[in-house]
């Protein structure tokens, strides 16, 4: 009977066609095929599955299946691994997912991906520091904060959800940034959170000249003219309220 097995074995095998990790990377099937692969290998942590996994990464039309199988996998080694791929689109993927996790021992490499010159990656990595809801992030987001810019106006916006006072702090600090939208996100917080300590140095934006940003100077994306003067009359009303 054992040998009527073995005999058996190789020819059940052919039979059964392709496994899915070898669909996943056959070029003769469409993409849509190789995907229906991916998604059958979700939740598979195997060795050989998590390997394929990080090798479909390199794929566009892999990439986002074959990171979420890897989050679910708990494959924490093969996605910091990514980090070092030279596609951006792969690293922004990794690090993304590596927030998920919300390992401590995690939070240094992707808040070095967070500094990253391109913004693709950096904002990834971002958005995989609001993963964290514990206050062990917040020295990562507030050295993001303080260095203002884009990402950092979006850590500051994140520190003031996670930790009011420090991302208080900082939005005073900011205030004197030569960049408008550092002083746009300086004033939500110092709005929400300052007291009647920040009326002098509100007021005195509020009796400026009123500074738009110029479709030439935005900073980023597509932001709508930005009345500083206005900005900090709501950032004073919003003290005063709360004064009353």
């Amino acid at each position: 009977m054992k040998i009527t097995i073995l005999f058996l074995s190789p020819i059940l095998a052919i039979c059964a066609g392709p496994t899915a990790v070898q669909r996943l990377f056959d070029g003769k099937l469409s993409a849509s095929q190789r995907a229906s692969a991916c998604f059958e290998l979700r939740g598979n942590s195997e060795a050989d599955v998590v390997s394929a996994m990080g090798k479909a990464l390199e794929d566009p039309a892999m990439l986002a299946c074959a990171a979420d199988n890897l989050r679910i996998a708990g494959a924490v080694e093969t996605l910091k691994q990514a980090l070092s791929n030279p596609d951006a689109q792969v690293r922004a993927a990794a690090v993304r997912q590596l927030g998920t996790f919300q390992k401590p021992e995690l939070l240094p490499v992707i808040s070095q991906a967070a500094q990253d010159e391109n913004l693709l990656i950096a904002t990834n990595a971002l958005a995989g520091l609001s993963e964290y809801q514990d206050p062990v992030v917040i020295p990562y987001l507030g050295n993001l904060a303080k260095r203002g810019g884009m990402i950092g106006d979006m850590a500051l916006d994140r520190l003031s959800q996670l930790d009011p006072a420090t991302a208080l702090s900082i939005g005073r600090g900011l205030l004197a940034s030569s960049q408008v939208p550092d002083r746009l996100y300086a004033m939500r917080v110092i709005g929400a959170f300052g007291d009647a300590s920040d009326l002098a140095a509100l007021e005195k934006i509020s009796k400026s000249a009123p500074e738009n940003l110029s479709q030439h100077n935005r900073g980023f994306g597509f932001m709508p003219a930005i009345n500083l003067a206005r900005a900090a009359q709501s950032a004073i009303a919003s003290i005063q309220s709360r004064n009353q």
